[in-house]
């Protein structure tokens, strides 16, 4: 666990609420974009972000350490995007998957370049967001919260297998999303 978070959990525990509101303050943003991620509407994001950390206040005396502070987190807010996309959690628990590779983007473009560039992120964006929620799942918390395999299947309750089967199926979805769309352009 991040020494920071360490401390601040500690000092949450023993009943500090500046210390909890700190820890809310760091990882609010992440929350909510896992949330928007998955259910695709701002305010019911911001009310299962809220919800989250309430829980979270409310369970702090039962979070041992064990894992990180945000892998306890993420398992809150995706226990509760269960509870409001049926479905999801039988979807994660079918099938087994890996994730799209970000493209490393030079300094140097020209003008044209950077707006190529912006577009084909956009697009990248949508294709994201059209996979099925097991996929956007995984790949948000892989590539945009920066999660391990092991920090994911810990945080959805999966198999490590599961995560990495579920990364390679998104990765293979957008590859070929790619490649229709690189025809069309052509």
């Amino acid at each position: 666990m991040d020494l920071d978070d360490r401390a601040l959990v500690e000092a949450a525990q023993r009943g500090d609420h500046e210390a909890f509101s700190a820890l809310v303050t760091r990882h609010q943003r992440y929350v909510y974009n896992l949330a928007y991620r998955l259910l695709h509407d701002a305010h019911e994001a911001q009310d299962l972000a809220q919800e989250a950390f309430l829980r979270a206040w409310k369970a702090m005396g039962t979070f041992r350490g064990e894992s990180k502070f945000t892998t306890w987190l993420y398992r809150i807010v995706t226990n509760l995007c269960y509870n409001r996309l049926p479905g999801l959690q039988r979807e994660i628990a079918q099938t087994e998957v890996e994730a799209a590779e970000t493209m490393a983007q030079s300094n140097s473009q020209s003008p044209a370049a950077s707006v190529e560039t912006a577009d084909q992120t956009a697009w990248l964006h949508r294709q994201v967001e059209a996979l099925p929620v097991k996929y956007r799942l995984v790949i948000t918390l892989f590539y945009l919260q920066e999660m391990s395999y092991h920090e994911i299947a810990e945080t959805l309750d999966v198999p490590m297998g599961t995560v990495k089967t579920h990364l390679f199926r998104a990765r293979e979805r957008l590859k070929q999303q790619l490649q229709n769309h690189q025809e069309d352009v052509v």
